[in-house]
């Protein structure tokens, strides 16, 4: 719904859209800092993706939503989608400027802005300002203070790809990868953790490949060891999607010893059949992911695995889908995250036999019925059971497991850590009773 005017003729507030994912959610809040200190207000943000051509859609109707929402603002497309397709946000009507995603990370990026967008007339072309991603060597460093609620905080450790997955964009709108150094990363956790967040995720587009770029022979094992050596105050550290393929040995013992490590991975898996991860250019198999999946519950029993999986890929058979519906059997997946596969101009999997379009999504609604499903049995298992649960808002909370829990409103206030007894699920969530207090002897 459109925002209510402050007053007749009063400068509307900042106001920026996150679409995608973590990694653009924690770079909002760079680019919220930034803009604030530049004064750049009565300004909308959009920072857009393109990991489908669905999502670069849903970004031109936000555009267009927001300017009707808000004629006057200034309008600013950013992210992947900008990175990508610039030319296709300087042509609306209804942008002011586009910038690109190692621009937006730069504070003289948006005192520039806040200059030329001030002169600018109804009449004036959109001022682009993206640059050759693909020539971008380091990661700009960035402290935060805050994401809203003292739950929960993203905390870029590092950025781009070096793969080339024939179904993907995403390189090109991010670049190789960097990662940010590891003195860099404690400083920021520190930073949060005195800000009163209770949990830290590591996020980035290929955190695996963490440390290949720099000195030394620090890989993300280390440097999850490294963080919680350091913080010694932070309660929980929780990885963003991995590639599992990349999985260091130090990865391995961490998520075997560190309590602080949260039992909780998502996984670059795509699909369930070895000839469509060949055609993706995937680096494992099937059976890759079926042992590392099992290798990991030996090590840490009460992990939970998420997962990406792509329904509907090019040259895929009936067979072939049905692999990846069993593949959520067989890695013991609770958490999906089901993609409809989705053309995109300028990959290679754009140029192979496409499936039809009502294949794709009769599919994908099946495999996220599986995932519902999965979802459901994994959670009736967690009834009965005592866990900590970090409250995200009145009412919500998650476990270590990531699992959503409704708890009672005023049990705890967001950030805080509560114990609580599984009293039932609805299939989708648990249910938290709290803990009787102990009575002394």
């Amino acid at each position: 719904m459109p925002e209510e005017a402050p007053g007749e003729g009063a400068p509307r507030p900042l106001h920026i859209v996150t679409m995608g994912c973590r990694l653009n959610a924690y770079e909002s809040e760079v680019m919220r800092q930034h803009a604030e200190a530049a004064g750049l207000d009565d300004a909308v943000i959009i920072n857009t993706c393109a990991v489908t051509s669905e999502a670069v859609r849903q970004a031109t109707q936000t555009i267009r939503r927001l300017r009707r929402e808000r004629p006057n603002a200034h309008i600013v497309v950013t992210g992947c989608a900008a990175q990508v397709e610039p030319a296709r946000f300087a042509d609306m009507a209804e942008v002011d400027a586009v910038i690109g995603n190692a621009e937006k990370m730069r504070s003289e990026t948006f005192h520039s802005l806040g200059r030329s967008l001030g002169a600018l007339s109804v009449a004036d072309s959109p001022k682009v300002l993206v640059n050759d991603i693909m020539s971008v060597r380091e990661t700009a460093s960035a402290m935060i203070d805050g994401f809203g609620s003292r739950a929960r905080a993203f905390m870029q450790i590092q950025n781009g790809c070096d793969h080339r997955c024939t179904f993907c964009i995403i390189p090109f709108g991010r670049g190789p990868s960097r990662s940010v150094p590891a003195g860099e990363v404690v400083r920021q956790a520190q930073r949060l953790i005195e800000a009163g967040y209770r949990e830290i995720v590591l996020t980035g587009v290929d955190i695996t490949a963490y440390g290949q770029d720099l000195p030394g022979p620090m890989r993300l094992g280390g440097l999850v060891r490294h963080i919680l050596r350091h913080v010694p105050d932070l309660p929980r550290l929780r990885l963003s999607s991995i590639d599992q393929v990349e999985a260091d040995t130090a990865l391995l013992d961490a998520i075997a010893e560190e309590p602080r490590l949260m039992p909780h991975l998502h996984l670059s898996l795509q699909s369930g059949d070895d000839m469509i991860l060949k055609r993706m250019k995937r680096r494992h198999t099937r059976a890759e992911a079926v042992a590392f999946c099992e290798q990991v519950r030996r090590l840490r029993p009460d992990v939970a695995f998420g997962a990406d999986l792509i329904a509907g890929f090019p040259t895929e058979t009936e067979e072939m889908f049905e692999g990846s519906l069993d593949l959520v059997d067989d890695c013991g997946l609770s958490f999906l995250h089901v993609f409809p596969y989705s053309r995109r101009p300028g990959t290679p999997a754009a140029r192979m036999p496409q499936v039809a379009g009502a294949a794709i999504k009769e599919r994908a609604a099946r495999l996220r019925q599986k995932g519902r499903a999965a979802l459901a049995g994994y959670l009736s298992a967690q009834v009965g059971h005592e866990t900590e649960v970090l409250a995200e808002q009145p009412g919500l909370g998650r476990t270590p497991a990531f699992a959503e829990v409704d708890i009672a409103p005023d049990l705890a206030s967001a950030g805080a850590l509560v114990n609580v007894r599984i009293a039932g699920t609805d299939g989708s969530r648990l249910r938290g009773e709290p803990l009787a207090p102990k009575c002394a002897l």
